[in-house]
């Protein structure tokens, strides 16, 4: 690789597996599909990913590979399920300024998508914004669904968790070769993706692996081992096998998608199954004291992830875009409020989150209150956690209203952090004005910062609760959920767990 700078980077990068021959456009070279792992299927269903076989012939680099296969198709994804039941999907795509010079900070993405769905090679996760701002960016693919978080007996346990941690390792030993400067590796991500940061960030197995980390809207997503083996318990039935892995790994991938469906459908029956009815998704990380050792907040208090600076945050209207979804948006009923309120609402005390907003109708109560509890206070108790643990904490607020109802709901960052505004969540702003596109640029100039110095440009989250607010002016002020915060932090967010019915 040319060393000096101005030189212009080769599009043929020799990895540690073999030849990759990439392209180059518009000043960003990229290389697509890129294997860091075996195919995960065959005898290696249900197991920890293993080395892929090497190859000695350049091999092309311009196409993404499959997605991991997929149990629902993401809202505004271009995305659909595929039918292969043996995809080789564990791969990663690679961009880098085409021009060459000192080694330079690399962002790791983890894409979203309810542990359900989703791929680091979606076209609205494209790194050619953040490679032009001066970074090496990473998107992967990860097992999702059964295959990547169904707990199971004789199987290890969060299987995508240790395909991330597989990916980061490939980073580790070879971003250099692409310009990439291995001891400067952030990860980000959203949703799920922010939720599996969370979880590497106190995986014994992840620890040195990346340096800095930005949580966008962490979904409340853990579960203990109990409840993760009743879901898993439960998609066998729809699939009529027991629930072990020599019968789960009979069923294709697609078998597998079909019966959790049906689960989805049925889980706010599942009384035993407690709050996880109110989630969009019935897998994500397990607790289950290997891979993941513990609850992830108690652990970062206890400053397991000192060492690793985070940014933090959420968008101010996150759960709107469910209701809408659900066609409820609106038509939310007193009933329906009183319910989710006494259910979700911190320490199950509806009276007390009522009267933080003693004039909210009904929409606004279940809006908030659901909200809250699915992203709201997992992630900035997760702020919290950090900083009490030593860490430092940068926070921020997503504020931006687009024409239309829908605020700033859950996704809308995602165009803004990839200048992806015609792609996938790109439909929430389908007009961008100058003010809009130069929030998504300001946001890019911050998180690029970040990686590469681990200051965003504000002050860190203290007793002051200063956060990053994006959208009108863009300015730095006092956290506007204070109030819902300090409600939520008297019930600390924990991992879902399965709920005793007694017996009649």
């Amino acid at each position: 690789m040319p060393s000096n700078k101005g030189d212009v980077l080769s599009a043929r990068v020799d990895t540690k597996s073999g030849p990759v021959q990439g392209s180059e456009a518009d000043g960003v070279a990229s290389w697509l599909g890129i294997p860091y792992a075996a195919p995960p299927w065959g005898e290696l269903r249900f197991k920890e990913p293993q080395p892929i076989t090497p190859w000695n012939e350049t091999r092309s680099a311009v196409r993404a590979g499959p997605p991991a296969p997929q149990a629902i198709q993401l809202p505004g994804s271009a995305m659909e399920p595929s039918d292969d039941e043996a995809p080789d999907c564990l791969t990663l795509n690679v961009w880098a300024p085409s021009e060459s010079g000192d080694a330079r900070a690399v962002m790791v993405w983890l894409h979203g998508g309810a542990f359900l769905a989703g791929a680091g090679s979606d076209p609205a996760y494209a790194g050619t914004a953040l490679a032009k701002s001066g970074v090496v960016v990473v998107t992967i693919n990860y097992r999702l669904g059964v295959d990547g978080f169904g707990h199971i007996d004789g199987a290890i346990a969060n299987r995508g968790l240790l395909d991330q941690v597989a990916a980061l390792e490939w980073v580790r030993e070879n971003i250099g070769a692409f310009g990439g400067d291995p001891e400067r590796v952030t990860v980000f991500g959203e949703s799920a993706g922010a939720a599996s940061i969370l979880a590497l960030l106190t995986m014994p197995r992840a620890r040195g692996l990346f340096h800095r980390a930005i949580l966008q809207s962490v979904s409340h997503s853990f579960f203990t081992s109990a409840l993760a083996l009743s879901v898993t318990e439960a998609v066998a039935v729809e699939a009529g096998v027991p629930a072990d892995a020599d019968s789960l790994a009979q069923l294709s991938p697609q078998q597998l998608a079909a019966a959790t469906r049906n689960v989805i459908g049925q889980v706010r029956t599942r009384s035993d199954w407690g709050r996880l009815r109110f989630s969009p998704s019935v897998f994500g990380p397990v607790i289950d004291g290997d891979i993941l050792p513990e609850d992830p907040w108690a652990a970062l208090r206890s400053g397991v992830a000192r060492d690793v600076a985070l940014i933090v945050g959420h968008n101010r209207d996150e759960y709107r875009i469910f209701l809408a979804g659900q066609q409820r948006l609106g038509r939310i009923t007193d009933e329906e409020a009183d319910a989710a309120l006494r259910t979700l609402a911190p320490n199950e005390d509806a009276d007390a989150y009522r009267a933080l907003m003693p004039d909210a109708g009904p929409n606004e109560l279940l809006e908030k209150v659901t909200g809250d509890w699915l992203i709201i206070a997992p992630t900035m108790q997760a702020a919290d956690a950090a900083r009490d643990g030593g860490g430092a904490v940068f926070a921020y607020e997503l504020c931006l209203d687009p024409a239309g109802p829908m605020g700033s709901p859950h996704t809308l960052d995602l165009p803004l952090t990839f200048d992806t505004f015609d792609k996938g969540m790109g439909v929430l702003i389908p007009n961008p004005t100058a003010g809009e596109i130069e929030t998504g640029a300001l946001l890019r100039q911050a998180w690029t910062r970040f990686a590469s110095q681990g200051d965003p440009g504000w002050t860190q989250w203290g007793d002051d609760r200063a956060v990053q607010i994006w959208g009108r002016e863009n300015p730095v002020e006092h956290y506007p959920e204070s109030d819902r915060l300090d409600l939520s932090l008297s019930d600390p967010t924990r991992p879902l767990d399965l709920v005793l019915i007694p017996t009649p």
